[in-house]
């Protein structure tokens, strides 16, 4: 069978919300319901009968978005009951990989339209403890499911360690020799370039208003509220190291804990032709790659050479680039070592996770989709969206604009 190609039609996104702010009294699965319902919207005409699968990715998966939240929120957007849905976890890259396995399906003549998307309600994971080792334990504990580790097989910490996130970035830091300085400067760039985006109304043109009920009432959310566009050079260098003196990971270079969702839709060309869509750009491939753990941050960049190789393109073929800001550090090692500059104007041109946030399961689609409408809108040809991944990994997607 011939392979066909795949194209991304619309996505959207809710805002991003901070921990425990606006989005936080929103269920995940109802969180990611909000874009499906969104997209439906946008194309009344569509037949959603004839929709082949809802592919969501979420990191978490231990509370409210349990049991594959992703066909929980297939039905709570009003979905039909004969649309399938599962849910994929690639920590933080999940919502690309969603994406990127769509794509595939449709690639593969299996499908021929797809919601694919992200979630993640961090500040409603919950604790969890472990059932006792036997009858007379007496040392159970709590684990926070938010971010990182928990019940860690000590086999994994003996031969790979269990290094949190901003230990491997400060690994990277290290390694790398990116000073506070440069992480600072980068991390001020983020906040100064999401914040001309807000002015410019690129990011409104992403997101989807969000009804959030509050008591009686319903409150509408409609802005990011993690960005902070006051920042200072100065105010970042008032913050404290998170791993004690003599480290460079704080607060203000590092991305956020956050609530949100996105989707998009992604069509076969045969299914543009009959439903009547236009398509905002086309999944040319998608790769991944595994580095050690420790430095997990470097994950990107294999992951983009891969995918260079398999297509048979270049850095410089691509117009913008994407790679999640998990850190500041993480970031600046991933472009070094691309051989990009710190303040490549074409890498992250809108900002990123740093001032965004970073919704763990939501943030590769939302990369995806800031890239699909930045082509469209600066009439620009074509994308690269990468992000790192806990436990050592990293996942690079292509897009062109058709």
């Amino acid at each position: 069978m011939p392979m066909t190609d795949a194209y991304l039609v619309d996505a959207t996104r809710t805002p991003f919300g901070r921990h425990g702010g606006a989005l936080a009294g929103v269920r995940a699965d109802d969180l990611a319901a909000l874009p499906i319902t969104a997209l439906m919207a946008r194309h009344p005409t569509l037949d959603w009968a004839m929709l082949d699968e809802v592919i969501l990715g979420c990191a978490n998966q231990s509370g409210e978005d349990n049991r594959n939240v992703a066909r929980m929120a297939a039905l709570l957007s009003g979905l039909p009951e004969s649309v399938p849905a599962f849910t994929v976890n690639r920590l933080c890259a999940s919502g690309l990989d969603a994406i990127g396995q769509g794509a595939r399906a449709i690639a593969c003549g299996e499908a021929d339209l797809i919601i694919a998307g992200g979630v993640e309600s961090m500040t409603r994971a919950p604790y969890v403890m472990a059932k006792a080792a036997n009858s007379y334990t007496r040392n159970q504990q709590l684990e926070d499911t938010t971010l990182g580790w928990r019940m860690v097989n000590p086999r994994m910490q003996a031969g790979y360690g269990v290094d949190s996130m901003p230990q491997t970035a400060e690994n990277l830091a290290r390694e790398h020799h990116i000073d506070r300085d440069s992480q600072d400067a980068y991390a001020l760039r983020s906040q100064q370039r999401t914040a001309n985006a807000q002015q410019q109304g690129w990011l409104a043109e992403e997101i989807t208003v969000a009804h959030v009920p509050r008591g009686r009432e319903s409150v509408i959310v409609q802005l990011d509220e993690h960005p902070r566009a006051g920042t200072t050079a100065a105010q970042l260098a008032t913050l404290k190291p998170l791993l004690g003196p003599g480290t460079s990971i704080t607060a203000g270079n590092a991305s956020g804990l956050n609530d949100g969702a996105a989707a998009v839709l992604l069509a076969s060309e045969s299914a543009l032709k009959r439903h009547g869509l236009q398509p905002l750009a086309r999944i040319v491939g998608m790769a991944s790659a595994g580095v050690a753990p420790r430095l997990m941050g470097i994950g990107p960049v294999p992951a983009i050479r891969k995918l260079l190789a398999r297509t048979g393109l270049g850095l410089n073929d691509f117009d913008r680039i994407e790679i999640n800001e998990a850190f500041a550090a993480q970031v600046l090692a991933c472009t070094r070592a691309l051989g990009l500059p710190d303040d490549a104007a074409w890498v992250n041109a809108n900002g990123g996770a740093i001032a965004l946030g970073h919704p763990l399961g939501a943030s590769g689609a939302r990369l995806v989709l800031t890239a699909a409408f930045a082509l469209r809108r600066h009439q620009q040809r074509r994308a690269v969206v990468s992000l790192c991944v806990g436990v050592g990994q990293g996942l690079a997607l292509a897009l062109e604009r058709p």
